[in-house]
């Protein structure tokens, strides 16, 4: 399983050397037309995210997390500012961004080595990319499922199918929309360090939006943290552990009571 593959991790490695690209996001303000009304979503967002890093975005449900994932992606161009990848202005989605979202969204009729070729079939370049199809399905440890269909997998293997149909893509950016929010929680603390794993493994840059404290510190290098809508940037602060973590890490729990506070969630905890 992938998840073996973070147990060999030496304790001092904190993140891999980086495949992954930069990103800048530069005075975003975004907003929507509800009903004949202006939404504000997005108010002034800046920040900037090193090649290679894991950055989880956290803040309140509907700040407008997802949609600036949406705009990263090149989704929809935001209303006012600019978002780059190593310099270059986002214009559209490209391969080298590629999104996991809540649902896999696997086709039914198709096998697992099918819904992870979609990519390089819609591309017209499956013939040349039939070994990069076996390589993402053996990375997220479902080499023995290739040939299943959708239905005969678990929620947490229907996940790794739709990782590894991003995977098969070689991002540089992998945008994480709460990709493991509908798993059970054991399922979902396996996934966790699987996730960790393969970031390691690929050195991709990654941005995740979860509303689980303890899930963005127990993944990422930084934490973002939104305001409520429209979104501005509350606290931006690194989690200064190596990898593999400890869950009951004294530092883990001063962090998470620092983004409870900050979320305003402190004295429920």
């Amino acid at each position: 399983m992938v998840a073996s593959a973070l147990a060999q991790t030496s304790p001092e490695t904190l993140a891999r050397p980086s495949a992954g690209a930069s990103l800048d996001i530069d005075n975003v303000s975004h907003a929507f037309n509800l009903d004949g009304s202006t939404l504000h979503v997005l108010d002034h967002v800046s920040f900037d995210v090193k090649p290679g890093e894991f950055v989880a975005l956290l803040g309140p449900s509907g700040c407008g997390k997802s949609t600036l994932l949406r705009l990263i992606a090149g989704l929809e161009p935001p209303n006012a500012g600019a978002l780059k990848v190593n310099g270059q202005t986002i214009t559209g989605p490209d391969p080298s961004r590629v999104v996991v979202f809540q649902d896999p969204t696997l086709y039914p009729w198709r096998t697992v080595w099918r819904n992870v070729a979609l990519g390089p079939e819609a591309q017209g370049k499956l013939k040349e990319s039939r070994g990069r199809v076996d390589e993402a399905i053996d990375l997220v440890g479902l080499g023995q499922f290739s040939k299943a269909y959708p239905h005969q997998l678990s929620g947490g293997m229907a996940q790794r199918v739709a990782l590894a149909r991003a995977l098969v893509n070689d991002p540089s950016i992998l945008i994480l929309d709460e990709p493991l929010g509908k798993l059970d929680s054991l399922t979902r603390l396996t996934m966790q360090s699987e996730l960790v794993s393969l970031w390691q493994e690929k050195g991709f840059t990654a941005i995740l939006v979860t509303h689980d404290v303890e899930e963005a510190l127990f993944l990422s290098t930084r934490v973002i943290i939104f305001s409520n809508r429209p979104a501005r940037i509350k606290a931006d602060f690194e989690v200064d552990l190596p990898y593999p973590r400890h869950r009951g890490d004294p530092r883990l729990a001063e962090l998470r009571h620092r983004s409870l506070a900050e979320l305003g969630l402190d004295s429920t905890w």
